[in-house]
C-alpha cells in the first residue's frame, strides 16, 4: 500500500497575526490534524511556523486559518525544507 510522504513547511505568516489567538487557533488546528511543528511570534509582527505531514494536511491546517475570525493573513512566504523527527506541535 502506498503511503504518502510527510514534508515540512517553513511559513511566514504576515497580516493581523499577533494579539489574534493565531499561534493557539494553530496549534489546536496541527493536533486535530495530526500536524506536528511549531509556531511563534517574531519581532516585526509576523509569525512563523514549521509544520510537517501530509501535503493535503497542511493545506487544510491553512486554510482553515484563513477562516479564523480576527485572523487576517495578507500573505504568506512558503518553502519546503527537510523533515524531521518530531511527535508533536508546540507554541514557542
Amino acid at each position: 500500500m502506498f503511503r504518502e510522504k510527510e514534508i515540512r513547511k517553513h511559513l511566514i505568516f504576515s497580516g493581523r497575526v499577533q494579539g489574534v489567538g493565531f499561534r493557539y487557533r494553530a496549534m489546536h488546528i496541527a493536533q486535530m490534524l495530526g500536524l506536528t511543528g511549531w509556531v511563534k511570534n517574531r519581532w516585526d509582527g509576523k509569525v512563523e511556523m514549521e509544520v510537517q505531514g501530509k501535503r493535503d494536511e497542511i493545506g487544510k491546517m491553512i486554510s482553515m486559518l484563513y477562516q479564523q475570525r480576527f485572523i487576517w493573513i495578507e500573505d504568506i512566504e512558503e518553502k519546503e525544507i527537510p523533515a524531521e523527527k518530531e511527535s508533536s506541535f508546540s507554541i514557542h
